[in-house]
């Protein structure tokens, strides 16, 4: 029988690809810079695969090397799990976590999950508000933890994922032809609004806000039922949507920045597990497939890691 694979060797191939250099590789996982090289020596031995390859002065990973990265963040996670199970010490207690409802319907199901197995003896108590909101109750002691739209200008939160902001209109419907564009954003203090109507101006677009609201499913019943255009992240994508660009008249927006806030609270060892598993799971959670027309795989929505969507990409509808 095969031997099992080393997970010491696991977490110095993980922390590499993270720092992207052997050097802080070693310095995270406290061993010489010769120790690291010998472990992956040993780990492609065992793979049988190259892992890395040379990019000028650095080391980048191969196509293996990326496959193994996401079995490797698996088996180290599914690790901790395992340990927490047995451990008598394990964390107990309750943790208060804010969210926006746009993330809480994309991300919420594998971060609560995760976090349940490991921590079965922590009470979640979840609410849903807009950033916003969310920046308040941390600031007010009302939260321990929030997963929010990062403010570059504020720089007001730990950024864990970045994903392109996107005009996304029906794909049942020209909206987006209109002289005047009728938009759905949130309200005024939302980020993307600001974002998006920034770029409006400067095309010297015409446009009229339409409807206005904190509810993600206000502005996706907009969008979907031709009544409006607006702007989402990649995650927040609905079957029936189209992605707008440049070809349809619409210029490039920034990324939306997602973040971890952390209270100022007593629960600093239950907050850090949570924010840890909030990155592991955010790191895991695939972008939506591009589908082609005709039925459409919610199953395949949830859980394939698909390509990136590009301009004029329709989501099948409802």
């Amino acid at each position: 029988m095969s031997a099992p694979l080393d997970l010491d060797q696991l977490q110095t191939f993980i922390m590499i690809a993270d720092t992207g250099s052997f050097t802080r590789a070693a310095e995270e996982v406290h061993r010489t810079q010769s120790a690291v090289s010998m472990q992956m020596r040993r780990l492609e031995e065992r793979i049988g695969k190259p892992l890395f390859e040379k990019d000028g002065r650095n080391n980048k990973l191969t196509e293996e090397g990326e496959r193994l990265l996401s079995y490797a963040r698996r088996l180290i996670h599914l690790n901790r799990e395992t340990l927490a199970a047995f451990d008598d010490r394990r964390l107990e207690g309750t943790i208060r976590i804010g969210t926006p409802d746009d993330y809480a319907d994309r991300f919420l199901p594998e971060i609560m999950a995760r976090f349940a197995r490991s921590n079965p003896r922590v009470e979640l108590t979840v609410i849903c508000e807009p950033t916003y909101n969310l920046v308040e109750h941390i600031k007010r002691g009302h939260l321990d933890l929030a997963l929010v739209t990062h403010n570059d200008l504020r720089g007001q939160s730990e950024v864990v994922r970045r994903e392109p902001l996107l005009w996304v209109s029906s794909a049942n419907h020209a909206t987006h032809e209109q002289e005047i564009l009728p938009m759905a954003f949130g309200r005024p203090t939302c980020i993307w609004r600001r974002s998006a109507t920034d770029v409006l101006d400067r095309m010297q677009r015409d446009y009229r806000v339409l409807f206005s609201s904190w509810s993600a499913t206000v502005i996706t019943a907009a969008v979907l039922s031709g009544l409006a255009i607006s702007v989402l992240p990649e995650c927040a994508l609905r079957p029936g949507m189209r992605v707008l660009g440049e070809t349809d008249g619409f210029g490039a927006l920034p990324d939306c920045k997602i973040g971890i806030m952390r209270g100022h609270t007593a629960s600093a060892d239950i907050v850090e597990a949570l924010a840890r598993h909030i990155a592991e799971s955010l790191d895991n959670i695939s972008r939506p497939p591009v589908e082609e027309a005709g039925s459409f795989d919610f199953a395949a929505l949830a859980a394939a890691r698909g390509k990136r969507l590009r301009p004029g990409h329709i989501l099948p509808g409802w």
